[in-house]
């Protein structure tokens, strides 16, 4: 059987057979992909430009945006290459760099969500010492560790995969490399050194989640609480998307990774790959300027700016 030696390439999983449909999967992805980035681009846009959104609330998102046009762009380029050109292959470096890259970014994502509910905690809970706790410097050191945090988790989990032998051809069941998909082509008795890393980077998220939902137990007690109705609406209107966003992420990702194996499919595995990895990246810049007054209003000012320059 083939060993690691002689894998230079894998085969991503087809969309579809026919011409036709393989078109209109290039052109719904090309959709999600340009909606993605022209959101995400306006609000890093607006953050960067507009003064009153430099703030840590808003310093956070600019960096979500980042992230987000990031974890997207590294996935659905290649798929759409694929579709266009009626092609599955993806070399065995291009593989490795793709794995490398999703990971570090989703992986910075998560920390990156975590430090915003803290965030949130500390405007809500403690305004009194927002600015001390929220500086500039404390800031940068956060979201820092965050994007730190990424390339580590990245590292150990791309080094892990593809320091395995694989035993079992090099086809992947879904549309990009996806470490579950690379770890089924190792031998039986070679993946159990990953399967342990999965392990402890699941009790990593899970105190991550667990701190997320004590944040906003205490956000909501605090809220609960404001004598005043403009403030209530004020502090959930700022609170509010980050939870959605969260929900997104962290629901899409459970079905992901924990749906049961026996409703398991090809077809089904890629349809949740689509979810988890290209619908918040797209939809999160819409939860953001739904509700948040100031970032409506620095993105009315930038388009009418554009628009009349």
């Amino acid at each position: 059987m083939p060993n690691i030696s002689s894998v230079s390439e894998f085969l991503l999983l087809a969309f579809a057979d026919t011409r036709e449909l393989q078109l209109l999967h290039f052109a719904l992805f090309l959709g999600i992909y340009l909606a993605a980035l022209l959101g995400n681009g306006l609000i890093l846009s607006a953050v960067a430009c507009d003064h009153r959104l430099h703030t840590p609330m808003y310093f956070f998102l600019l960096n979500l945006a980042l992230l987000d046009m990031g974890s997207i762009s590294i996935t659905v380029p290649k798929a759409m290459a694929n579709a266009l050109w009626d092609t599955r292959a993806i070399s065995y470096v291009g593989c490795a760099a793709q794995v490398f890259f999703y990971v570090f970014l989703v992986g910075a994502e998560y920390s990156l969500l975590t430090i915003m509910a803290y965030d949130r905690y500390v405007a809500i809970c403690k305004p009194l010492h927002y600015g001390s706790l929220l500086g500039s410097r404390a800031c940068a050191q956060m979201a820092a560790a965050a994007w730190g945090s990424g390339v580590f988790y990245s590292l150990l989990h791309t080094a892990n995969t593809f320091s395995l032998p694989l035993c079992r051809g090099n086809a992947v069941d879904q549309f990009f490399c996806e470490v579950p998909q690379i770890l089924r082509l190792s031998c039986s008795d070679a993946y159990l050194r990953e399967v342990g890393t999965i392990m402890f980077s699941f009790f990593l998220v899970f105190g991550c989640f667990v701190f997320i939902v004590l944040s906003y137990i205490q956000i909501f007690r605090a809220v609960l609480r404001m004598p005043s109705e403009q403030g209530r609406h004020k502090a959930f209107s700022t609170c509010l998307p980050h939870l959605a966003v969260v929900s997104l992420f962290v629901s899409t990702a459970t079905v992901a990774y924990l749906k049961p194996p026996s409703i398991s499919s090809p077809h089904l595995n890629l349809v949740v790959a689509v979810l988890y990895s290209m619908v918040p990246p797209a939809v999160n810049p819409l939860i953001y300027s739904m509700r948040n007054k100031e970032l409506k209003e620095a993105l009315r000012m930038l388009l009418q700016y554009s628009v009349f320059q």
